[in-house]
């Protein structure tokens, strides 16, 4: 017998839609379905092209298969009317996929009095003008936007940064390692394999995206670092970071399955570079980095044996914040900084926060 959906519409409580089931949803479907999410009632859940809803609630560990088997066509406007049907006091988007299109709805959601809860970076990390507009939809009114789960899947950078924002700090300078694809890459990178076998590695190993050249061009780690700027107080735009593409003009345009095929052309490059950084006692490795006058770049950068970034192990990410209270030694927050499970823990963070701020109402 299937369990009945655990909500019934009633004045109070939070209700949930998700859009993205991918393996960031898919793992966000799996921790609602455990006694942490108690209180937190799904009603709707979507991809780019289907959705399924229900006011009265959608029970978690079924709701992949209710898209596949009792689909209707996409439509947000039934989605925000499920909601406002569901009697819920707490009335929640969650954006669980990459869409630029989903991410700039955020800012219209906000202004309308639903809270979004997001682990997507389009917006946040993108142009400056929709970062503000975002930033003063939230402003505007009681809606709350949740954004841990865009920067370090979660570990508290943005909330450090923030509070010690708020305490009167400076942030002087922010140096870390923000892609746990390239923190694998370089970490096992020591000359005893070429580069373009470890990229096939990880792609094997499902660390990179499907076309590893979304990783190695660093946009989405100069979008991480667009992302901790402005919340430092930097007013950047996209075009000020600099940004190290590590694929080769030549290979940047052609179909995946050509450059994985041509992927051993850029290792002599690398190796060039690596053997430098050895003889120097030093090692690559994809640096984001930014000063007290938001200058910005990310690429590859060569560090001591003591830095940090040299210790990393796996897939961890690293946030080093030099600031004007930590400026003899950075405070350093390091750990696992990708994967779904974590970036789902995130998004649920965000979604009990703002469930209990509707309790202490």
């Amino acid at each position: 017998m299937n369990a009945l959906p655990k909500f019934v519409a009633a004045s109070g409580g939070s209700a949930l839609v998700l859009f993205g089931t991918g393996v960031v949803g898919s793992a966000l479907l799996r921790l609602l379905a455990t006694p942490a999410a108690n209180g937190l009632h799904l009603v709707g859940v979507a991809n780019s092209r289907i959705q399924h809803v229900n006011a009265r609630g959608v029970v978690p560990s079924q709701a992949s298969r209710l898209l596949r088997t009792a689909p209707a066509p996409r439509a947000d406007e039934i989605l925000l009317a499920t909601l406002a049907g569901s009697g819920a006091t707490q009335r929640i988007l969650i954006d669980a996929t990459a869409s630029e299109t989903v991410a700039a709805r955020h800012a219209g959601w906000l202004a309308h009095g639903h809270h979004v809860v997001s682990a997507n970076k389009a917006v946040l990390g993108g142009a400056y003008a929709g970062f503000r507009d975002l930033r003063r939809a939230g402003a505007s009114g009681d809606a709350v936007y949740g954004d841990a789960a865009t920067v370090g899947a979660g570990l508290p950078v943005l909330s450090t940064l923030r509070r010690l924002r708020e305490c009167g700090d400076q942030l002087l300078a922010l140096e870390g390692v923000f892609s746990g694809t390239l923190s694998w890459l370089f970490n096992h990178y020591d000359g005893s394999r070429p580069f373009s076998g470890l990229v096939r590695e990880a792609r094997a190993l499902g660390y990179t995206e499907p076309d590893p050249r979304i990783d190695l061009a660093g946009v989405d780690v100069a979008r991480k670092l667009l992302i901790l700027a402005r919340s430092a107080g930097h007013a950047i735009d996209t075009g000020e970071v600099a940004i190290e593409n590590l694929v080769p003009d030549a290979l940047r345009e052609v179909d995946v399955d050509t450059f994985l095929a041509r992927l051993q052309e850029f290792d002599d490059v690398l190796e060039a570079r690596r053997a430098a950084a050895a003889r120097a006692g030093r090692v690559l490795r994809y640096l984001a980095r930014i000063d007290d006058e938001g200058v910005a770049r990310v690429g590859l950068a060569e560090v001591g044996s003591t830095h940090p970034a040299a210790r990393l192990a796996g897939t961890d990410n690293l946030f080093a914040l030099t600031t004007a209270r930590y400026r003899a030694q950075p405070l350093v927050i390091s750990g696992p900084g990708a994967g779904p499970e974590v970036t789902a823990q995130a998004l649920l963070g965000d979604l009990l926060a703002i469930q209990a701020r509707g309790e202490r109402r």
